[in-house]
């Protein structure tokens, strides 16, 4: 059963210029899936159609049936989704467990006490500790704003996890463990992922499938084992390329 569906989408720019042409892709119930691409082929504006941020020019998307488009449902529409941004986009003037309850206050009726618990329970299945709690986000370590940002993303327990760049800006160890806790995250949880980046060892290490972006469009689907015996020239040049990066940085 599908999940999320893009049907045809397009999306310009006030500019004339075409972002996205014609992306068509099924993304199953439960699936981790990867979009992968080079700077500028459309990945985070094909998020920002997903979300609603940026409205499409023509086709749909999906979500469990809900349209995208319908301004009537979209607040249900929107409500499955939780996101782990690429910057982390912690408050700065909140401490890490105030970060963590806002999204609940949003949407929870439960006493101030009982978000709070929420809270340090989850900041805790992401693997910190109670001291960071009430430190402001400049003063822990990037690899730790990612886990609080978690933390934050899953505590108002979406159904759709969205994953922007998650190891971006990290150090190749740091962004190693983050790696790990996002794919036991989802599967401790059951849920749906969707996540882009450019990073082709994340994709291989996160992912059920991948869907690989050029010019706007989906070029090619699979699993990320078999992108190597794959017949598009731009996806063999992808694919290449990436290994040849990852030799350097080993």
């Amino acid at each position: 059963m599908s999940k999320i569906v893009f049907k045809d989408v397009h999306k310009s720019f006030e500019d004339g210029q075409k972002v996205l042409n014609g992306i068509s892709l099924e993304i199953a119930d439960g699936e981790t899936h990867i979009i992968l691409g080079q700077s500028g082929c459309g990945k985070s504006v094909l998020l920002k159609c997903l979300l609603g941020i940026f409205p499409i020019d023509a086709g749909d998307i999906l979500v469990d049936d809900l349209s995208v488009k319908n301004k009537r449902t979209y607040s249900n529409y929107i409500k499955k989704f939780s996101i782990l941004f690429q910057g982390n986009a912690l408050f700065d003037s909140m401490t890490i467990v105030e970060n963590v309850e806002f999204g609940m206050k949003q949407i929870r009726r439960d006493s101030s006490a009982v978000i709070k618990s929420i809270a340090q329970e989850k900041l805790l299945s992401v693997g910190l500790e109670s001291r960071v709690f009430n430190l402001y986000p400049a003063e822990i370590s990037g690899g730790m704003q990612k886990r609080a940002a978690l933390a934050r993303a899953i505590a108002i327990e979406p159904e759709v996890l969205l994953f922007d760049e998650p190891t971006s800006g990290l150090d190749p160890v740091t962004g190693g463990i983050i790696c790990n806790l996002l794919r036991d995250t989802v599967k401790k949880l059951s849920i749906t992922s969707l996540t882009i980046t450019h990073d082709l060892k994340v994709a291989q290490f996160l992912s059920d499938r991948a869907s690989i972006l050029n010019k706007g469009q989906v070029v090619w689907t699979g699993h990320t084992d078999d992108m190597k015996n794959c017949s598009n020239d731009f996806v063999k040049e992808f694919y290449h390329a990436s290994c040849v990066i990852s030799k350097k940085t080993d």
